[in-house]
C-alpha cells in the first residue's frame, strides 16, 4: 500500500510539473527562439528567471531530490526522471534547482566542512556549481587527462586546461577533476572544489555551441586550493564522478522522451491538418509508420529510464543501463524530431518552430556526457564478459 501511495505521489508531481511547463515555460518559447535565431544565447534572462524561481518555491518544486535534513523533498530517482521528461517538452531552458548530478556527487563524498560551506547553500539554491572534466584533445578518455594537482604543504597547486564546461559565469564554485598521481584511466584522479575568483583560475574563452548554448575553456596556472577542498579521497575521484555521470545520463534519457513526445505531438497535429495531392498526411503510410515507430520507441525508452532509475534507487550498478539509455534515447529522439521536421516540409526548416532547436539540443546530447561511440564500446565490452 505504501508503495502505491508513493507511486501516486510521483504521478501527482509529474502532473504538477507538466502544468508548470505548459503555463510558465511554454509562453517563453517565442522569446527564446527569437534570441537563438539572432545568434544570441538562448538562456533565460534574470528578469525571466526570478518569477519562475519564486513560482517554484511556491509550488514546492525546489530541492526535489535534496535530503530532508537539508530542507529538500528527498524524492527518489524514479520521480525525478518523470520531472525531467516534462521539462524536455519545451525549448525554454530551465532546471529546478539545484543541479541534481553535482548534488549526488557531493552527497556521496563531502565531509562536514564541505557540507556546511558548499553543499547546504548549494542545496538551498543560494550557490551554483558546475563540473570541469573534459580537456582539449582528451575527449571521453580519462587516460588523456593532463591537468595535474601537486601537494604543497596544506595546499594543492593545480595546472592545466579544461574545456566544454557549462554554466561557468553563474557558478560560485567548480568541481574540478585533476590527476594527482600517475595511473591508467581512472587511477590517480582527484576531485577538487575550486571557488570562483581563486587566483590562477581563468576563463580563457567562451565557445558558442549549436542550439544557442555556450561552453567555456578554463585555464589553471599555479592555482592554489586548500587541502580541505579535496572532494572525497585523494586519487579516488573517478567513482563519485561516475555517480554524477550516471545520474546525468538517466536524466538525459528522460529529457529525450520529453523532446520526442513534443515532436510526436507536433507531427500528429500537422499530419491531421495538412494534405498533399488531396490526401491528408495522416492517411499516408509513410507518415503513419513514422508515428507508430515514434510512439513505440518513446514507450520503450520510458521503460528503460524507469528501470534504470529503479536500479539506482535500489543501490544497484546502473553503468551499463545508463550507457544503453544514453545511446538509445538520443538516437530515438534524433529520429523522431527529424521525421517531425520532414512532416512540416519547408516550415520544419525554419527557426520559427521549436523543432530545429530540439534537433540541435539532442544532437549535442549525442556527444556530451560520453559520446555515443564510447558508450557502445563500453556496452560491448560488458556484454562480451557475460559470455566468457
Amino acid at each position: 500500500m505504501a508503495q502505491a501511495e508513493m507511486l501516486e505521489e510521483h504521478r501527482m508531481l509529474q502532473e504538477l510539473v507538466r502544468k508548470f511547463v505548459d503555463r510558465e515555460l511554454m509562453p517563453l518559447e517565442p522569446a527564446v527562439l527569437t534570441r537563438e535565431a539572432g545568434g544570441e544565447s538562448y538562456s533565460l534572462t534574470e528578469a525571466q528567471e526570478a518569477p519562475l524561481f519564486a513560482k517554484c518555491r511556491e509550488l514546492g518544486l525546489w530541492g526535489l531530490d535534496v535530503p530532508e535534513s537539508l530542507g529538500g523533498a528527498n524524492m527518489p530517482t524514479v520521480a525525478l526522471v518523470a520531472v525531467q521528461e516534462e521539462l524536455g517538452r519545451t525549448v525554454t531552458p530551465f532546471t529546478f534547482p539545484p543541479d541534481s548530478p553535482n548534488l549526488h556527487m557531493m552527497l556521496a563524498v563531502a565531509d562536514d566542512y564541505q557540507r556546511e560551506r558548499y553543499l547546504a547553500p548549494y542545496a538551498d539554491g543560494r550557490m551554483n556549481s558546475c563540473v570541469a572534466i573534459s580537456e582539449p584533445g582528451a575527449g571521453g578518455d580519462p587516460a588523456g587527462m593532463l591537468t595535474k594537482a601537486v601537494q604543497d604543504g596544506d595546499d594543492w597547486v593545480i595546472n592545466g586546461r579544461k574545456i566544454w564546461v557549462s554554466r561557468v559565469p553563474k557558478s560560485d564554485f567548480i568541481i574540478l577533476m585533476a590527476r594527482t598521481s600517475p595511473g591508467k584511466r581512472a587511477e590517480g584522479v582527484t576531485a577538487f572544489i575550486v571557488d570562483k575568483g581563486t587566483p590562477g583560475f581563468t576563463i580563457e574563452r567562451q565557445i558558442q555551441m549549436i542550439g544557442g548554448r555556450r561552453t567555456y575553456e578554463l585555464v589553471f596556472e599555479d592555482c592554489r586550493v586548500p587541502a580541505c577542498n579535496v572532494l572525497g579521497k585523494v586519487g579516488q575521484g573517478y567513482e563519485p564522478m561516475q555517480l554524477r555521470l550516471n545520474v546525468r545520463r538517466l536524466e538525459m534519457g528522460a529529457r529525450c522522451i520529453g523532446i520526442a513526445s513534443r515532436a510526436l505531438e507536433m507531427m500528429c497535429v500537422q499530419a491531421k491538418q495538412r494534405s498533399t495531392f488531396g490526401v491528408p498526411l495522416a492517411d499516408r503510410q509513410a507518415i503513419q509508420w513514422w508515428i507508430a515507430d515514434a510512439a513505440t520507441k518513446i514507450h520503450a525508452c520510458r521503460l528503460m529510464v524507469r528501470a534504470g532509475a529503479g536500479t539506482l534507487d535500489a543501490g544497484g550498478d546502473v553503468r551499463n543501463e545508463a550507457s544503453m539509455i544514453k545511446v538509445f534515447g538520443t538516437e530515438m529522439a534524433t529520429e523522431v524530431v527529424d521525421h517531425a521536421m520532414q512532416t512540416f516540409g519547408a516550415m520544419g526548416m525554419t527557426k520559427e518552430l521549436p523543432l530545429q532547436l530540439l534537433a540541435q539540443q539532442v544532437r549535442v546530447m549525442r556527444v556530451y556526457e560520453g559520446p555515443t561511440e564510447v558508450h557502445r564500446m563500453a556496452i560491448a565490452k560488458r556484454t562480451l564478459k557475460q559470455y566468457g
